[in-house]
């Protein structure tokens, strides 16, 4: 049981920084390379409709700990689709996820960009001073 509470909440972190990892990069910038493969492969697993492996996780710890199986629709179905957003909008849902994703790398790219314009002004003035302008 312990092992399927542990799996759990692996599984919710997983999910959330697929969410709001991209704004977590806006901090640490470096995590941006394990946000791009968690998104990757959220949307591989809606797309392509695979089992996760933490879900193939849980079933088999439910199965251990002698609980009730969970349902066939899997993990974000049996937790969050119906207690977090109406099971009717679960489309409109996964297109505002991916729009908070999409909005969050594109302003991880704005405040890159900024940064080495800014990097690149610094180094202009220093030439510039050093040349005795």
């Amino acid at each position: 049981m312990i092992l399927v509470a542990i799996v759990v909440a692996v599984h919710l972190a997983f999910v959330g920084y697929g969410v709001i990892g991209g704004f977590l990069a806006l901090r640490w910038p470096r995590t941006i390379w394990v946000h791009v493969p968690v998104v990757v492969w959220c949307v591989a697993i809606e797309i392509v409709d695979f089992v996760c492996p933490l879900t193939a996780l849980e079933r088999w710890a439910r199965a251990r700990a002698g609980m009730a199986p969970l349902p066939p629709d899997g993990f974000v179905d049996y937790y969050l689709t119906g207690t977090l957003y109406p099971a009717d909008a679960k489309g409109l849902v996964l297109g505002m996820v991916l729009l908070v994703v999409v909005a969050s790398w594109v302003l991880f790219a704005r405040k890159r960009l900024a940064r080495k314009e800014c990097r690149a002004a610094a180094r202009r003035t220093r030439r510039n001073h050093l040349a005795g302008r």
